[in-house]
């Protein structure tokens, strides 16, 4: 027997389109406790990445291996329909592996300088900038709706990553300021945006991506202090040892969000 013609049946959900509207944002609430799990993923990303590329003889399987992980925690993350905590960010923490490991290989082994690098990653986050407005009118992450939405907000998450690594470490090269100078350098830009938002009604987007940026450099600067070398201007601690103690900090505040829901949002 045949269905009746006047019943329609349900896309599978793996095949809705790009704009279909989701059930709920696929983002967190920007409150204190996300740029303190922000500034955190940002320092145990450098950790993380420096304690295998420099501790390890052949880095080459754990930079495949990062890769691979992050581009599985892109597509779950993608493919679920609400904002879960601990995989989103399991995936931030992943970018910033990976964008430091990026930043490492195209500096070190490309000789690429922190200069070029910096311009071409600006660039990079203007034009996926002008994508996202272009093609969605709006670049504000309480608008992550839709999945199409989502993407061009991964792709500018990973850009904005790699733009503050890069930017950390040309300043950190040429301002000779050291890991403890650069870091307070960077916690007072940080600061910035917020005091024009709340002073001068800078434009909510534009101060929030802005601090995001500076997140990246300023989670690292403190990382590297605590666990570079003292030759390197260090305090020895070991990049393994911050690593842990970083991730440590990380599940707990992202296990009490997935307890109380405290950075849910609805749409």
């Amino acid at each position: 027997m045949t269905s009746p013609a006047s019943t329609p049946r349900a896309r599978p959900q793996w095949t809705q389109s790009t704009s279909t509207p989701l059930a709920r944002t696929k983002v967190p609430q920007v409150t204190l406790i996300f740029w303190v799990i922000k500034v955190l993923t940002t320092g145990m990303g450098e950790a993380t990445s420096d304690h295998f590329l420099l501790d390890y003889a052949d880095p080459s399987i754990v930079v495949s291996v990062a890769f691979l992980t992050l581009i599985v925690a892109l597509v779950v993350q993608i493919a679920v329909r609400r904002y879960i905590p601990w995989l989103y960010w399991a995936t931030v923490v992943l970018v910033s592996v990976v964008g430091t490991m990026v930043a490492d290989i195209l500096h070190y082994l490309l000789d690429v300088s922190f200069a070029a690098s910096t311009v071409s990653f600006a660039i990079a986050l203007a034009v996926i900038f002008a994508a996202w407005y272009g093609t969605e009118r709006t670049l504000s992450i309480h608008s992550i709706t839709t999945r199409r939405r989502e993407i061009f907000y991964w792709l500018t998450v990973m850009a904005t990553f790699a733009l503050g690594t890069s930017a950390g470490d040309l300043v950190a090269d040429t301002a000779g300021l050291g890991f403890l100078g650069a870091g307070l350098l960077f916690a007072v830009a940080f600061a910035v945006p917020g005091v024009a938002r709340k002073a001068f009604g800078l434009n909510a987007t534009v101060a929030f991506w802005a601090a995001y940026v500076i997140t990246r450099p300023l989670g690292a600067s403190f990382a590297d202090l605590f666990g570079m070398p003292t030759e390197n201007g260090g305090l020895d601690l070991g990049l393994g040892a911050v690593s842990l103690v970083l991730t440590t900090a990380i599940v707990a505040l992202v296990g009490f969000l997935s307890v109380t829901q405290k950075d849910s949002v609805t749409p």
